[in-house]
């Protein structure tokens, strides 16, 4: 497999659906002629929020994707969370985007969000022990 290949895949799919939110924020600025801010209106303010907290988790949690996949993790230990990773972002950005937000996809989204990245830095951390205290049998 190349290197990274797995993490191109999830930061590829997860490029198409910042680029999806970002879409839904410009047709809500154009909509209500908004250039800055959400105007009051309250659809911008949650597709503002959506994107905004989609790019806020997103990078380091491809960090964290990389280099386990670099660090030589099996294909599966980088694909599972990444799959988990990006089912809590979609399900977190139609919580919020529904009117009146959907308090609880927005925190099963949350709840998969976090728990994949403390599990990243937890996998990430014990990975790297285990290759530092036996590297010739891994």
């Amino acid at each position: 497999m190349p290197p990274l290949a797995v993490t191109t895949v999830v930061a590829s799919l997860l490029a198409l659906i910042f680029f999806r939110l970002s879409l839904a924020v410009i047709g809500f600025r154009r909509r209500h002629r908004v250039s800055l801010g959400s105007g009051g209106h309250d659809d911008l303010e949650r597709a503002i929020r959506a994107q905004g907290n989609f790019a806020e988790y997103t990078p380091i949690t491809l960090v964290l994707l990389a280099c386990l996949e670099v660090n030589g993790a099996p294909w599966w230990l980088v694909a599972v969370p990444g799959a988990i990773f990006i089912a809590g972002r979609l399900i977190h950005a139609r919580g919020v985007q529904e009117p009146p937000p959907n308090f609880s996809r927005r925190v099963l989204g949350m709840k998969l969000t976090l728990f994949t990245l403390a599990g990243l830095a937890a996998l990430n951390l014990s990975w790297l022990g285990v290759r530092l205290v036996m590297p010739a049998q891994i």
